[in-house]
């Protein structure tokens, strides 16, 4: 999903990521310094990008490069960031657009604050997006209740000291080995997917989606009754609990004598409700 926000008669390019919007960060920056030359801006957010991390800031450690199309038309990485961080970048740069951009930014994230105050919007939202994609509705509910354990296993790590999201990244791929046999980008070179634009998750079948629902449920119970502290502690019970959903995969296969790794994608889960609806 790319799309671009209007501010002042300037476009901004953004991208759905990780279930919220990220800005290229160099469109923002070209509006607050006035510079209607894309090189000049990207010369401006390097020296500004270096600055920061000199000064130890994170803001920039957590902006991603990802996808946005181009002057050319072809889609080409770009350093993008979030509401939180773009209002973190703002404060670094002197602009008279600052206040104005700032009010926008929160006009644009509006519905993001009201799906904090009262999740069940966001879910509705999570739960449209996916439906306008073409997904089955049974899998969708599936898909949802999967954010919602993963949402609990990542709040409980960071409450155990594990905050990073290189961490969180080693984690997920303890849970995912232990369960599946297969890291994150190995299973997605498996299913012949992108590792940088294509969500795992959303390219699942339903047996898939159900086994890594209790691979990372499993690892939570885990984590809690042993009371894992770090990161070390955590990676245990992330394995122990991979370890478990293994156990329930294998001998559903043994029972049904399918596999349940699959190389299906969100192509195959698509047109099985074409089918379905034309039946």
């Amino acid at each position: 999903m790319n799309k671009l926000s209007v501010f002042e008669g300037r476009n901004i390019r953004k991208v759905w990521h990780n279930e919220e919007w990220w800005f290229s960060v160099i469109d923002v920056v070209a509006i607050l310094t006035d510079q209607s030359d894309y090189l000049t801006a990207r010369k401006y957010w390097n020296k500004l990008s270096q600055r920061l991390r000199e000064e130890g800031s994170e803001a920039v450690t957590n902006c991603h490069q990802l996808k946005l199309t181009a002057e050319d038309g072809k889609l080409r990485e770009t350093d993008c960031a979030n509401t939180e961080i773009l209002f973190r970048l703002i404060q670094s740069i002197p602009s008279s657009k600052a206040e104005p951009f700032k009010l926008w930014l929160a006009k644009t994230g509006y519905e993001r604050i009201q799906e904090i105050e009262n999740p069940e919007l966001g879910q509705n939202r999570i739960k449209q997006y996916y439906e306008l994609k073409g997904y089955p509705k049974d899998w969708v509910d599936k898909r949802l209740r999967g954010i919602a354990i993963r949402q609990e296993l990542t709040e409980e790590w960071k409450q155990r000291d594990v905050g990073t999201e290189k961490e969180f990244a080693i984690l997920t791929n303890e849970i995912s080995k232990a369960t599946f046999g297969k890291t994150v980008d190995e299973y997605k070179d498996f299913k012949g997917l992108s590792k940088k634009n294509q969500n795992l998750r959303d390219n699942m079948n339903d047996l898939e989606l159900i086994f890594t629902m209790l691979g990372e449920k499993a690892s939570t119970e885990i984590t809690k009754n042993k009371n894992a502290q770090g990161f070390d502690e955590c990676k245990v019970s992330a394995q122990k609990g991979g370890k478990i959903a293994q156990n329930a995969l294998k001998e559903l296969e043994q029972e049904t004598g399918k596999a349940i790794v699959s190389q299906e994608n969100d192509v195959h889960l698509k047109n099985k409700k074409r089918m379905l609806e034309d039946t």
